[in-house]
């Protein structure tokens, strides 16, 4: 037999090195004073997670199978593993390439401020914390995770701490979001009763029931049982659970600390709020509903609990489906009554991740698999076409409110422009969330629409076309305001070439990933959407580093 080979450290080393240089970065205050010295520290250390991204990606599609990484070299289930995935590896790499756009516009916006240290100490958190989220194959190391997103996130939200609004803004956050961990963290005190691991996919093997003729022993491994019934404790574990995440992604209606956060928020951090840290929930909604508790686990969610009552896990996605319906439509009719720019970008968000939720839950049981494989792979490439859509228009809007000094859209009459790169990127980031062609923004939605169509809830997809629609008043206020009227009163005023790239690059993004969607992105998608359907290869590569590593520890190899 083989000698265990252990893996690379590169699958493990990106969150841990990131929250190091976080944690480091204030130490170097107490020598250095020169801004351009912790712009750099921010930006290289940006460059070196979007690289370990795209390396731990090139690896998951080379392997063609999930990598794992034991932490401290603990074999499972003793000590915390990383398992990524196709999905994990395409959010992960997403994170890394909006956040190194976030702090390259950063070193912009920061010109004249005070605190930029702490500023950066909180920024490499944030992304850290994202990074571990969509890493991570353990539910309590996911605990930590959106512990350390959170945390960072309330500080970035209260950076400006000499204004009320937001020390007021943040504090809403950080309590709602610190009863909310608090949820979470319940929840896997029932999930860690119930299934004796708290690994992702040891949890998945035995809700499959189909495993234990592969691996019988799995099928002494009984459920401890809270409350002497597996399906309860299970169902309250999964209920806590889909509560937090849907605070953290924002869907109605636990969306309410969005609106407030926005605007108090500086620019790059209202990018990476709506761009990227909603996508933690959305991320670990589709993780537990599809990897964990998903379509093929016979045994216990996915069992009529009478007849004529449906499976519980079914109920979930039902009960998220109609939040997602109801969180699309509110999102767009609230965008339309917004004087503040960034209150409107922010129930955009709403709206968008109303459509990702809906998305999710087509997975009901008896629902044909192709289609529900259509969907998700449709929610992925939605969650890459928002954050950048979405991230673009928060940096462009941020330029103008620089520029002005103000975030009433009424004040912001032509600045577009005068300030021209920032003017028509704010123009392709409304046209590419509202589904405009040629941007990516058109194809995900009609992928959603034909994905609804084909699952037999036409529904769904009428409710796509009713809430883009509805959006379309938000979307063209912005634009006819500060890009289209014209105002005799707007000075020229020069663009910062770092600002101007960023934004160029981020609306060449949903041009490229448009054009090159049917040639490469249709068949990748569809195999992230496949791979979180059928989990084996996921919880095979589990288990088989497992067994690989006791064998080792057991011969001395």
């Amino acid at each position: 037999m083989a000698v265990y080979a252990p893996p690379s450290p590169i699958y493990g080393i990106s969150a841990v090195a990131l929250i190091v240089a976080a944690f480091a970065l204030p130490i170097f205050t107490l020598f250095v004073k020169n801004k351009r010295f912790y712009d750099s520290y921010a930006v290289a250390f940006g460059v070196f997670a979007l690289i370990v991204a795209t390396l731990i990606m090139h690896d998951v599609l080379v392997r063609g199978a999930p990598i794992l990484y034991p932490f401290g070299g603990w074999p499972p289930p003793l000590g915390i593993v990383y398992e990524v995935d196709l999905f994990g590896a395409v959010i992960g790499l997403l994170i890394a390439s909006v956040m190194l756009m976030i702090i390259i516009y950063s070193v912009w916006y920061t010109e004249g401020l005070s605190g930029y240290e702490w500023y950066y100490t909180l920024l490499l958190g944030l992304e850290a914390g994202m990074l571990g989220v969509v890493y991570t194959g353990d539910v309590f190391n996911l605990f930590v995770m959106l512990e350390v997103t959170a945390i960072s996130a309330y500080g970035l939200v209260a950076f400006y701490r000499g204004r009320a609004q937001a020390v007021e803004a943040a504090m809403k956050y950080a309590i709602i979001g610190a009863a909310v961990t608090t949820v979470y963290f319940i929840a896997t005190v029932f999930i860690y009763a119930s299934y004796q691991t708290l690994h992702m996919a040891g949890i998945a093997l035995r809700n499959y029931g189909f495993y234990h003729e592969t691996f019988p022993w799995i099928a002494s491994h009984t459920l401890l049982i809270f409350f002497g019934n597996p399906m309860l404790s299970a169902c309250i574990a999964l209920a806590l659970s889909l509560w937090a995440f849907t605070y953290k992604a924002a869907l109605f209606p636990n969306h309410f600390w969005l609106p407030d956060a926005h605007p108090e928020a500086p620019a790059p951090v209202s990018a990476a709020l709506s761009g990227l840290v909603v996508k933690v929930g959305v991320y670990a909604t589709a993780r537990f509903l599809y990897t964990m508790f998903g379509m093929g686990s016979s045994e216990l969610l996915n069992h009529p609990i009478a007849h004529g009552i449906p499976a519980p896990r079914t109920m979930f996605l039902i009960a998220l489906g109609v939040l997602g319906a109801v969180s699309a439509i509110v999102g767009a009719v609230m965008m339309g009554v917004q004087r503040d720019v960034k209150r409107l970008l922010a129930y955009s968000t709403v709206n968008h991740v109303g459509f990702m939720f809906m998305a999710i839950a087509v997975g009901v049981q008896g629902a044909p698999q192709t289609a529900v494989a259509l969907a998700l792979a449709a929610m992925v490439f939605h969650m890459i076409n928002h954050s950048i859509g979405k991230s673009m228009l928060f940096m462009s809007t941020g330029v103008m409110i620089k520029a002005r000094g103000t975030r009433d859209i009424d004040e912001l009459v032509g600045v577009g422009r005068a300030l021209p790169v920032a003017g028509i990127a704010t123009v392709i980031g409304a046209l590419n969330l509202l589904g405009v062609p040629p941007f990516a923004g058109f194809l995900s939605k009609y992928l959603l629409y034909q994905a609804f169509l084909d699952v037999g809830m036409p529904y769904l997809a009428v409710l796509v076309v009713v809430a883009s629609a509805l959006s379309l008043l938000g979307y063209a206020k912005l634009i006819y305001v500060a890009v289209a009227k014209g105002s005799k009163e707007v000075a020229k005023v020069k663009e910062s070439p770092l600002a101007a790239g960023v934004l160029i690059i981020l609306a060449a993004a949903t041009v490229v990933l448009f054009a090159v969607y049917p040639s490469i992105l249709r068949t990748f998608f569809s195999n992230v959407a496949n791979q979180l359907i059928d989990p084996r290869s996921y919880m095979i590569s589990y288990f088989s580093t497992m067994y690989r590593m006791w064998i080792a520890v057991a011969t001395g190899g």
